[in-house]
């Protein structure tokens, strides 16, 4: 068997010495080549039709939930409703990404004398669990991801994903590494595989990998698997501080 195998790749290679062997050799792997970016260009259209649907299904039907968000927001310290930050895309593009606000009007500049007791094990990400920079009203649009749900409007303009690595600010991705900096490859999400597993309970290097896998493996019905997820993640509550 292995003789035959030997024999086969000889004459394989023989005929493809020949300039009518190197043209079929070099066709055969041009239409391979092709096959391949449209079955990739269609699979990204059809994901990206799901997104345009399900965030404007998404934005109609939580709307009575958002204007009882805006209402409470406003009633507390009567500061903005929303919070727009730089935040790194696809590929390294900057956008603004939306939330609502969770947390005191001077929330950046206080961030600077708070970064000593960063809680988040590993990399560049901070994270504290009594932040006291958090609201009344921010502590519990955080715990169920309430505060994200403006991101929708990030989806409808193509900014983002349903699906995909949450996206970093530009802070932390001037401290990425090699491997770390893979994240960028794919259109950053509302969801990930570790907002579904443990949030902020995982560490920087374990959502690093864990995103990496997620981009080597992508597909429309793993996504639509970590979406169905999402939702006991969400209610639970778990690692979301």
């Amino acid at each position: 068997m292995m003789e035959s195998n030997s024999q086969d790749l000889v004459a394989y290679w023989s005929k493809a010495g020949t300039r009518r062997g190197r043209a079929l050799l070099m066709t055969r792997l041009w239409l391979k080549s092709a096959i391949w970016r449209g079955v990739l260009a269609g699979s990204l259209l059809i994901k990206h039709g799901l997104d345009i649907l399900a965030g404007t299904a998404g934005l109609l039907a939580l709307s009575p939930l958002l204007l009882t968000v805006i209402a409470l927001i406003k009633l507390e310290d009567r500061g903005p409703i929303f919070f727009q930050q730089k935040r790194v895309g696809l590929r390294g593009r900057l956008f603004g990404m939306w939330k609502f606000r969770s947390m005191v009007i001077n929330a950046d500049k206080l961030k600077d004398t708070l970064l000593a007791q960063n809680e988040m094990k590993g990399g560049v990400t901070f994270k504290m669990k009594n932040d006291p920079r958090i609201t009344r009203v921010g502590k519990y649009l955080r715990k169920f991801s309430i505060d994200e749900m403006p991101q929708l409007w990030n989806v409808l303009h193509g900014e983002m994903s349903l699906v995909g690595p949450r996206p970093p600010v530009p802070r932390e991705v001037q401290e990425y590494s090699v491997e770390e900096r893979q994240r960028l490859l794919a259109k950053p999400g509302l969801t990930c595989f570790w907002q579904v597993g443990g949030r902020s309970d995982i560490d920087f290097n374990g959502q690093v990998r864990l995103d990496v896998e997620y981009i080597k493996s992508r597909s429309l019905w793993l996504d639509i698997k970590l979406l169905f997820k999402t939702v006991p993640a969400v209610l639970l509550g778990k690692g979301a501080y």
